[in-house]
């Protein structure tokens, strides 16, 4: 999404993930260093497998971008109550198309529960509320955005994985740099993935033979569906606080108000409580 409108992912990343494993790339709190960051964490990234075609391709003239650092620096939604965060992100509006989007995609919808045990209006509210339904999934270079955080001396450790991973993503195919867009702190595609996320749980379900959770709403609602089982969603559970899955959305977030946002969406979208 745009500066003003910060995608939910990355408002939480404080929430999130334990650090990931530690590299050995130094970091830096300006951007004096980073061109020396970045040709060290090339070494890195070649000594864990990644191409010297890819490495050229997606970090070629990258630079450091103090937008993300000041962005990283200034979140502020979940210091507001549930009933106001709740109240600006579960609106009328949303709602109405997330109903008509459920009719739009039900066959694809039906399929997605069967396998994966996720209902269609915990996807739906989850599409919703991170990017309107695919209409804001930010135009931010992810490849820069990472990077920068991954140098940044504030949560370089995660940042460091996330970049290798979406490193990986270019190297397997999936996505070219240029087209890899998005949130400021590196999220990819309708439901805001980051690249450990896309790695681990994106779905090919349209059958073209690699994920798209940027272009295709099939792979985009069955990869959701497919990260919430991989937390532990069980089929049939509730959604709502103190209910069987409920602690599975705070894997998606770890943000209680967000959760429960979640879970106030998915339940005015299924118009029955769970």
């Amino acid at each position: 999404m745009q500066i003003l409108r910060v995608p939910m992912m990355a408002l939480a990343l404080g929430f999130m993930l334990p650090a990931a494993p530690s590299l050995a790339a130094s970091c830096g709190n300006s951007g004096s260093g980073f061109g020396g960051w970045l040709a060290s964490f090339k070494k890195q990234a070649a000594a864990q497998g990644i191409s010297q075609r890819t490495l050229v391709s997606a970090l070629k003239g990258v630079t450091y971008n103090k937008t993300v650092i000041r962005l990283d620096r200034s979140q502020k939604a979940f210091k507001q109550s549930f009933r106001q965060f709740a109240s600006r992100r579960v609106t009328k509006g949303r709602l109405a198309k997330g109903k008509r989007l459920m009719q739009t995609h039900a066959r694809t919808l039906a399929r997605i529960e069967r396998r994966f045990g996720v209902p269609a209006p915990v996807i739906v509210a989850i599409w919703g509320l991170e990017t309107d339904y695919g209409a804001n999934t930010g135009r931010m270079p992810v490849m820069r955005s990472l990077a920068t955080l991954a140098y940044d001396c504030r949560r370089s450790k995660f940042f460091q994985n996330e970049l290798m991973n979406a490193l990986r993503i270019v190297e397997r195919g999936d996505r070219s740099p240029g087209k890899m867009r998005g949130a400021w702190a590196g999220e990819l595609g309708q439901t805001q993935f980051l690249a450990s996320s896309y790695m681990k749980f994106a779905v090919d379900f349209d059958g073209n033979g690699r994920p798209d959770l940027i272009r295709s709403i099939p792979d985009v609602l069955a990869s959701t569906a497919n990260y919430l089982k991989g937390y532990g969603w069980r089929a049939g559970g509730g959604w709502n606080e103190g209910a069987t899955n409920f602690p599975v959305l705070q894997k998606w977030n770890k943000s209680q108000i967000y959760s429960k946002t979640i879970a106030l969406m998915a339940t005015k979208l299924a118009g029955k409580r769970r």
